[in-house]
């Protein structure tokens, strides 16, 4: 059905990683891409100025040696670690990449969504591809 599909998953281990990889590998064509993406959220100038030099670099490489031992060694899946706000930065990159369906998790809503959004519900709204939300 897709020949390149996003998966992203959140930095603190999503219990669903393996779910929505096997909705992925459901929903690829035969020789598909999936990409495993990982947002980690921008610092401010203000907080950054006051880290260690290459802190941010350093961060982002556990982040990325975290989210491949998730993935568990699978060949079918590229590890992807990008710098941005979740949302924001899961739909840019959906379109640089000419993705053509998102697999997500999603928790169960609450009353703080309805104030504030989930990323899931974001993505959903304005990605321009397909989103599949697992539940």
């Amino acid at each position: 059905m897709y020949k390149n599909i996003l998966v992203p998953i959140a930095a603190d281990h999503d219990p669903h990683t393996g779910a929505a990889l096997n909705i992925a590998r459901a929903l690829a064509d035969e020789g598909a891409k999936i990409t495993a993406l990982t947002v980690v959220e921008q610092m401010p100038g203000y907080i950054l100025n006051q880290l260690p030099e290459g802190q941010m670099e350093t961060t982002k490489a556990e982040v990325e040696a975290g989210l491949k031992a998730d993935l568990g060694g699978v060949a079918d899946v590229k590890a992807v670690v990008v710098e941005g706000h979740s949302a924001r930065t899961i739909l840019d990159y959906a379109e640089e990449q000419g993705i053509d369906c998102i697999v997500m998790a999603s928790h169960r809503p609450d009353i703080t969504d309805y104030f504030l959004g989930s990323t899931a519900a974001r993505v959903v709204r304005h990605a321009k591809c397909a989103v599949h939300v697992m539940r």
